[in-house]
C-alpha cells in the first residue's frame, strides 16, 4: 500500500506515556458483583441480630401483603415475569435479606459525645459475633461523621476504636469492609481522610490498600471538584460514590415536597458522577426514600412499595444499580424492582448477543452496534450476579 507520511510515529511523540496514563485512569474491568443496596442502621439500634430482624420484618410484610396474584399490579410487572419475581423475592428475604450494611454514626445517629465510644465498641462486638456466626453481609462497614462538622478527631476516633475492637475480637478484618465518608465539602478532606486510613493500616498491621472508602455526594460543592484523577490521587482507596438525595436537594434550596430522587437537580448530579467515574472502577449508588408504611393496612403498604419501586426503577434505567434502603419494608420493593428489571430484558438481550456472535440478523429490524452488544453482554452478566444466577 502506498502512503504519504514517511514516519507517522514522529507525529505522536510521547504517545506511549499518554497511553499508559489512559490505562491507569480507565483500566478495563469486567462486570463484578455489586450490592443492589446499602442498608443504613443507626449505631445505637444496631446489634448482632439486626440483619435477621430486618429479614424477618420484610418477609412478614411480604407474606401478609403480597400474594403472587398482586405482584403484577403493585409493581407494574408483566404477568409472565411476576411469578418468577415473587419466588425470587421470597427466597432472597429468607436467605440473604441484606447485601450491604452500614452502621451509621452520622445523621441517623446524631451527636452523642458521651455515648459514641460505647456504641462503637458495641457495634464492633456485634460485627465480630456476626462474622463468627456467618451472618455478616457480603459488604459491611460504618459511616463516620463528616469532617465538615468541624471535628475530624471524633470521626477518626470512632473508626479507629471500631476497627481495633473488630480485629481484636475476630482475629482479622472480615472481608467486605468499607467506610462511608459523608458531606465532603472540601477536596482536601479526601486527602486527609486517605492519610488517616494509611496510618490506621500501619497501626493495625493491615496490608496497604485494605481500607477503602465511599464518598457521599451530598452538595453542589462536591460535584464541582469531582474528576477522574481522584482515583489515582487517593491511591486507589476510593471504592464508590454514593448520592445523598436529601442533603443535596436541601443544599439546592428545594422545598421539602420536591426533595426526591427523580428531581432534575438530582439527575444533573448523577450525570456528573457517571461522567467523572466512567471506566475508573468506582461504583455508583443512588440515594433513598425517606418513608415507611403509614399503617398496617395493605393499601398503605402497597402505596409505599409502588413509590419505592418507581424510584428504584428510575435509578436502574439511568445506570445506577445500587441504592439506599432505610426500612425493612424497602427490601421487598427493592428486590422486586431489581429482579423485574433484569428478568424483563434478559431473554431479549441473550438472543441479540447470540445473533451478533453468530453474525446473523437479530430480527425485528434491529441493527446492533458493537458498543450496544458489549453493553448487553455486561447487562446479562450484571443480571446473573444480581439474581444470584452467576
Amino acid at each position: 500500500m502506498r502512503v504519504t507520511l514517511a514516519d507517522p510515529a514522529a507525529l505522536v511523540p510521547g504517545f506511549e506515556q499518554i497511553h499508559r496514563e489512559q490505562s491507569a485512569l480507565y483500566p478495563y474491568r469486567a462486570v463484578e458483583w455489586q450490592p443492589v443496596h446499602t442498608v443504613y442502621v443507626p449505631a445505637d439500634r444496631f446489634g448482632a441480630g439486626t440483619v435477621e430482624e430486618w429479614g424477618d420484618a420484610a418477609l412478614g410484610l411480604f407474606r401478609r401483603h403480597l400474594p403472587e396474584e398482586d405482584l403484577a399490579a403493585v409493581f407494574g410487572v408483566d404477568g409472565d415475569v411476576a411469578g418468577a419475581v415473587h419466588g425470587r423475592v421470597a427466597a432472597k428475604l429468607a436467605r440473604e435479606p441484606v447485601e450491604d450494611l452500614r452502621v451509621d454514626f452520622e445523621d441517623g445517629y446524631g451527636v452523642r459525645p458521651d455515648a459514641e465510644d460505647g456504641h462503637a465498641s458495641a457495634a464492633a462486638k456485634a460485627v465480630a459475633a456476626m462474622h463468627e456466626a456467618g451472618t455478616l453481609p457480603r459488604r459491611w462497614g460504618l459511616r463516620v461523621k463528616s469532617f465538615a462538622d468541624g471535628d475530624p478527631v471524633r470521626s477518626i476516633r470512632t473508626l479507629d476504636g471500631f476497627l481495633t475492637e473488630v480485629i481484636e475480637r475476630a482475629g482479622l478484618l472480615p472481608e467486605g469492609f468499607v467506610v462511608t465518608f459523608p458531606k465532603v465539602l472540601m477536596r482536601a478532606y479526601l486527602d486527609q481522610f486517605a492519610d488517616c486510613l494509611d496510618a490506621l493500616e500501619a497501626g493495625l498491621g493491615l496490608a496497604g490498600g485494605t481500607l477503602r472508602f465511599e464518598i457521599q455526594v451530598e452538595a453542589p460543592q462536591t460535584v464541582l471538584f469531582l474528576e477522574a484523577g481522584l482515583v489515582a490521587a487517593l491511591r486507589g482507596r476510593l471504592a464508590a460514590a454514593h448520592f445523598g438525595v436529601f442533603d443535596y436537594t436541601a443544599s439546592c434550596s428545594l422545598p421539602p415536597h420536591e426533595q426526591r430522587l427523580d428531581h432534575p437537580v438530582c439527575e444533573h448530579a448523577r450525570h456528573v458522577m457517571q461522567a467523572v467515574f466512567a471506566g475508573t472502577g468506582v461504583e455508583l449508588s443512588d440515594g433513598s426514600l425517606a418513608a415507611a408504611p403509614t399503617s398496617g393496612d395493605r393499601h398503605a403498604v402497597h402505596d409505599l412499595w409502588r413509590r419505592h419501586a418507581e424510584l428504584v426503577g428510575h435509578s436502574l434505567s439511568r445506570g445506577f444499580y445500587q441504592g439506599w434502603d432505610m426500612h425493612p419494608s424497602h427490601l421487598v420493593s427493592r428486590y422486586a424492582a431489581v429482579y423485574a428489571f433484569h428478568l424483563s430484558r434478559r431473554a431479549e438481550y441473550a438472543r441479540r448477543v447470540r445473533a451478533w456472535q453468530e453474525q446473523r440478523d437479530a430480527g425485528g429490524g434491529v441493527m446492533d452496534e458493537p458498543a450496544t452488544v458489549k453493553t448487553m453482554a455486561a447487562a446479562l452478566r450484571r443480571a446473573d450476579l444480581a439474581l444470584g444466577d452467576a
